[in-house]
């Protein structure tokens, strides 16, 4: 009852127009923030690591942004799933290099959009889909219901999704070998097989080695990416990487890695997931971040 309740109450909000459903996201961001909710609790303690040189009342301010940009992508991330493509397309009001993305695309080696939790990622995934064969992997959300809707969007717009294991991972390697796209977000925490410690805005982070394994074994290249939110829709933006991405000693890739996610994240700083728990693991020694 309860999971069918949230569903209906995600689709009555998929029929909001945009700007009301972003004043909506406003409001409620606000009450997060006002309320001393989690996310605004973790999203303090990570300002407070990352920007050590920020003053308490800048933290404030910052983590009230964060608070209602992300209550914003709450109430307009059912409307891109329910509208799809062209509709997300014709609320792409600009794109910040766009050359980079369409000479990555007539390249006959495949290409590996790398999308950190910025902005409305969704609408990256969706856009790009339309424009060369993509296949992603895909984590279904515990929500069966949840797990339709979503799917039907990112294939509408001509996705592949593979599962988040070693098949999925193989089948990313051929896609991108064929000249496909696919996209990665790299902010995740890994599991220790899976990554490695590095540098983020000057934490040590344990990081993922999947990018780099993909780039090695595909030969492809790669464009860190961010759909941001701006009045009347979203502006894309197109970054280029580091030539140390592409190196096979894992600690030089990783840096590069972070130092992209980096730029990404000084776009607009209030549009970062930084609710997430993304410091929960460290070095050995290394006090935890979080209680």
């Amino acid at each position: 009852m309860r999971n069918t309740l949230i569903l209906w109450l995600l689709k009555l909000i998929s029929w909001l127009p945009l700007g009301i459903a972003r004043m909506k996201g406003l409001f409620f961001g606000w009450l997060l923030y006002v309320i001393n909710a989690q996310p605004a609790r973790i999203t303090r303690l990570n300002l407070a690591l990352c920007y050590p040189e920020m003053s308490s009342a800048e933290i404030k301010k910052l983590c009230k942004k964060r608070m209602q940009h992300l209550a914003q992508t709450i109430f307009e991330t059912p409307k891109v799933w329910r509208k799809g493509n062209p509709w997300v397309t014709q609320n792409i009001v600009s794109i910040k290099g766009l050359e980079l993305f369409e000479a990555a695309i007539a390249d006959s080696a495949g290409t590996i959009l790398v999308i950190p939790h910025q902005g409305n990622w969704e609408v990256l995934g969706l856009w790009a889909g339309q424009h060369k064969a993509m296949t992603s992997l895909y984590d279904p959300p515990r929500m069966r219901a949840l797990e339709n809707w979503i799917k039907t969007s990112r294939q509408q717009s001509g996705a592949t999704l593979v599962p988040t294991n070693v098949r999925g991972v193989a089948a990313i390697i051929k896609a991108l070998k064929r000249g496909e796209i696919t996209g990665i977000l790299p902010d995740q925490q890994p599991p220790p097989e899976s990554g490695e410690f590095a540098n983020l805005l000057g934490v040590q982070t344990r990081t993922m080695t999947l990018i780099n394994k993909l780039l090695l074994r595909s030969r492809s290249r790669a464009l860190m990416c961010a759909a941001l939110r701006i009045s009347g829709g979203w502006e894309l933006h197109f970054l280029p990487v580091s030539e140390d991405l592409y190196s096979e000693d894992i600690e030089t890739s990783l840096a590069a890695l972070n130092s992209g996610v980096e730029a990404i994240i000084a776009l607009a700083p209030e549009q970062y997931q930084w609710e997430y728990k993304r410091f929960r693991d460290q070095p050995p020694g290394v006090s935890a971040a979080y209680d």
